[in-house]
């Protein structure tokens, strides 16, 4: 749980926060001031960064966070910090990475791995930041466009909290995504499936932590998270071939 004090917030830290600071250290000096600035550690162990202004949105989403003007915006933020993240990859070694999550090819981005509404900060119908790093880890940019669209569109089964709009409506906003992010018609190709893969990938983290006694994840299967996400890939996969097509074109 997030304590904030004086601006600063006091997190729970991993092997990887080290890590992630050093990044959020690197996104700073290249004039990325839309994520958390890394100030170090308490006494107790926890991260300190600093608060970064605007405000989240879990779901059920507010009217401005769930419009077109907001998806297109954090759309446009996402292409930003994926290509300002592009050069740290020149600053580390395939040796001395300790990122919480694999590492995954081709390394092209820094993923954030979580970019959702409840992880954008919003002033309006503007996203103005990114918050909780701790997944981040070198990977494709699609990767962290599929799982985006899963959140923005949403692809959600109507019987879940998230969903809202229908099928069409969907994917008209997961294409307007697509094209504010600037994402061409030949990397749309495959993007259902690998939708479909990040959720599955989401899931057995989910469970395997919860496993190993990690309380968060326990909490998270207790309250049927995984079963809202067995029910979203079914959603999606009824509905594979349509949103292909709408990806590509309206």
């Amino acid at each position: 749980m997030a304590l904030v004090l004086n601006n600063e917030v006091h997190r729970e830290s991993g092997y990887w926060t080290k890590q992630v600071h050093q990044f959020l250290h690197f996104l700073r000096e290249q004039g990325f001031t839309q994520a958390p600035e890394p100030l170090g550690f308490d006494e107790q162990g926890r991260e300190i960064v600093s608060f970064v202004k605007g405000q989240t949105c879990d779901y059920p989403l507010s009217d401005e966070v769930a419009s077109l003007e907001a998806l297109v915006s954090a759309a446009k933020l996402l292409r930003t910090y994926h290509n300002v993240s592009q050069s740290f990859l020149n600053e580390i070694t395939t040796t001395n990475q300790t990122w919480m999550l694999s590492c995954r090819d081709p390394q092209e981005v820094i993923c954030h791995s979580d970019f959702a509404p409840y992880n954008i900060c919003f002033e309006g119908k503007q996203a103005v930041g990114i918050i909780d790093f701790e997944t981040a880890h070198p990977g494709p940019r699609v990767w962290d466009i599929v799982y985006a669209l899963y959140r923005f569109a949403p692809f959600s089964n109507p019987k879940n909290i998230e969903s809202f709009g229908g099928i069409e409506d969907q994917i008209l906003r997961a294409y307007l995504f697509c094209n504010a992010y600037g994402l061409n018609e030949e990397s749309r190709i495959g993007l259902v499936d690998l939708m479909l893969e990040r959720l599955q990938a989401l899931l057995s983290f989910l469970m395997q932590s919860a496993r190993e006694g990690n309380k968060k994840y326990v909490l998270n299967m207790q309250a049927g998270h995984h079963l809202t996400y067995l029910a979203d890939i079914e959603y999606i996969t009824l509905h594979k071939l349509r949103i292909e097509k709408g990806l590509i074109k309206i």
